[in-house]
């Protein structure tokens, strides 16, 4: 079963992403921040990360980062799940090294299209 770590403040949103990834036989872990879903990114080597770009405390790129940094985590593919749909937002997103985006509100279709080619990015 692949696992895949969803780190999102917004309670309503995490909710839709937990119930639509555990409907389609997906283990979930959640995270409210991004300090939090550095650490349970490093404790459970999840398939896949579902990063917020705003959160309460270091944004989703600095995340992001701190996740590619570590030599156990490095390989495991990040989607940005974000409502920061600009064009600057889009191309900031890129330019870091996502490995796709999702934006807010969801396309269901979209959403787990996205996720079903991130997980195959990563090999496992």
């Amino acid at each position: 079963m692949k696992t895949i770590l969803i780190v999102e403040d917004n309670e309503k949103n995490m909710k839709l992403a937990r119930d639509v990834l555990q409907a389609k036989g997906y283990r979930t872990l959640e995270a409210v921040n991004g300090t939090d879903g550095v650490a349970l990114a490093l404790a459970h080597r999840p398939d896949l990360v579902l990063m917020d770009i705003q959160l309460p405390d270091i944004n989703g790129v600095e995340a992001f980062g701190r996740i590619r940094a570590q030599p156990e985590t490095a390989h495991i593919p990040v989607v940005a799940f974000t409502a920061s749909v600009t064009p600057t937002d889009r191309n900031r997103i890129t330019d870091a090294g996502f490995n796709g985006f999702i934006s807010k509100p969801v396309n269901l279709k979209e959403f787990l299209e996205t996720v079903r080619v991130a997980l195959e990015q990563g090999g496992s």
